[in-house]
């Protein structure tokens, strides 16, 4: 199989993953990323701007993108029901607002917001395998799982191991990545890269292929805790690799940015960049989320100021 360009259709994925050595071989061998491009195209994606209809649609859908967050050692059992409560009702003056993707706790919180959420649909998402450094051994990073999905958990965000990826160990972080599939059972599992540690964006893109080929069903930029976190150019890259997977493969896996993003106005330069590098299949909650914990805020803001013609003011928006 080529090792200088992105597979096509039919490659052999048992091939590339049989030992380190391939392993690497095929991921030292992806196009490398441009960054002076890359940083000017995702530059000119987020000048583009949106009016009117298609901005309250924005608003809308990028509401129902957020994974509604709060991981944080001061958080309470109180502070979860209050946060599974505004992700079903984000504005409770409005029944038509939409509510959010889904809740983003700790584990122990997982049965908290669980019994606040119900059958509202609304996601229950977990960090696991000793987030946010990954620091632990494998046996305790899947116990942490396992008992993240018998608490309730619809989603596990699990970190990667940034050392072992960073000296090269490839495959010791693929097989850490398919065991924790494993114990999510039918959760879904976001990957998190940690982009503000990788350092180059070609380990960006080498990091999303590995966390796809290992079965993630989302790879997802940051935890929040280390800055840089979510930006245009990284999850630029991010999408680039996803819309080339499900060209080889015909598999769609989605994109998490998160961290830093706290406006409408950054949302929709996402959602901008999401069709014109992914596609319009991706512009939804299930192959896109927004992880935050004060975006939501700025979302219901601007969108009273497109319903009523004024703006609310903070005051009026619950604070997280």
């Amino acid at each position: 199989m080529p090792t200088t360009s992105t597979p096509g259709v039919g490659w052999d994925l048992s091939d590339v993953t049989r030992s380190d050595a391939a392993l690497r071989r095929f991921l030292h061998g992806l196009p490398g990323v441009d960054q002076v491009g890359a940083e000017a195209r995702a530059a000119a994606l987020g000048t583009r701007s949106i009016k009117t209809t298609a901005k309250e649609q924005a608003l809308d859908l990028a509401i129902r993108m957020v994974d509604l967050t709060t991981l944080e050692g001061q958080d309470t059992p109180g502070k979860v029901r209050a946060l599974a409560s505004k992700a079903m009702r984000p504005d409770p003056t409005d029944p038509t607002c939409p509510a959010t993707a889904a809740v983003c706790v700790y584990p122990d919180l997982v049965g908290v917001a669980k019994d606040t959420l119900g059958d509202s649909g609304v996601n229950i998402a977990a960090v696991a395998t000793a987030f946010p450094s990954g620091r632990a051994a494998r046996d305790i990073k899947l116990a942490d799982t396992r008992d993240a999905v018998e608490a309730g958990a619809d989603e596990i965000d699990m970190v990667i191991d940034r050392g072992a990826f960073l000296s090269g160990r490839y495959l010791e972080v693929f097989e850490e990545i398919v065991a924790v599939k494993e114990a999510c059972g039918d959760a879904h599992l976001k990957v998190i890269f940690e982009t503000g540690e990788l350092q180059t964006y070609d380990n960006v893109r080498r990091a999303s292929w590995l966390a796809m080929m290992a079965g993630g069903h989302f790879i997802k930029t940051s935890t929040g805790k280390v800055q840089p976190a979510a930006t245009l150019p990284v999850t630029m890259i991010m999408l680039e690799a996803v819309r080339d997977f499900r060209l080889a493969t015909g598999q769609m896996v989605g994109v998490k940015p998160a961290g830093g993003i706290r406006t409408a106005k950054d949302a929709i330069k996402y959602l901008v960049m999401v069709n014109e590098v992914a596609g319009p299949d991706w512009l939804d909650p299930d192959w896109f989320r927004f992880g935050a914990s004060t975006l939501l805020n700025d979302l219901l803001m601007q969108r009273t100021k497109m319903r009523t013609g004024r703006y609310s003011g903070p005051d009026y928006v619950t604070l997280d």
